[in-house]
């Protein structure tokens, strides 16, 4: 082999070795920043894992919302028609945040309970983001499925 072909090989391989390692630098920066969402009644059937970072989308129960006090720490309860979860949230929360509306809360299960790191909240309460409204709408279908009497009664 020339010295010039054995030169453009190298060359060759040097590229396709930085190509794939940038490709696998890439993907695993998306992975680690990927949080899927789920409903309560997903969360507490085990859809997500206990320590994975998920997000939480549902609707704030009315009368759940709670302080500690003299700090930042909340706490509040989303529920999705079928079932509630208790969220911890040591920020400010946003301006727009009220029970009975929408909600997506990113973070991860600890003991039980969604420890927050990110609360997203809409200012009208008949708003609600399309993925939650049609998870929530799953969840109810299956419910109304698994509930239904099988047979009539004379």
């Amino acid at each position: 082999m020339n010295p010039v072909r054995r030169r453009r090989l190298l060359f060759v391989l040097l590229a396709l070795l930085v190509a794939g390692a940038a490709t696998a630098l890439i993907a695993m920066a998306l992975q680690r920043n990927v949080a899927y969402l789920y409903t309560p009644a997903e969360v507490l059937r085990g859809d997500a894992s206990e320590r994975a970072r998920f997000r939480l989308g549902g609707m704030v129960e009315k009368g759940s919302f709670t302080r500690e006090n003299g700090s930042l720490v909340s706490h509040f309860r989303v529920t999705d028609g079928d079932a509630q979860l208790t969220v911890r949230y040591d920020k400010i929360l946003p301006d727009l945040f009220r029970e009975g509306q929408a909600v997506v809360a990113t973070g991860a299960m600890q003991d039980g309970v969604f420890v927050a790191e990110d609360v997203l909240a809409k200012h009208d309460e008949t708003y609600m983001p399309k993925e939650v409204a049609d998870k929530m709408g799953k969840a109810h279908q299956k419910h109304d499925v698994q509930a239904a009497p099988t047979g009539t009664a004379n």
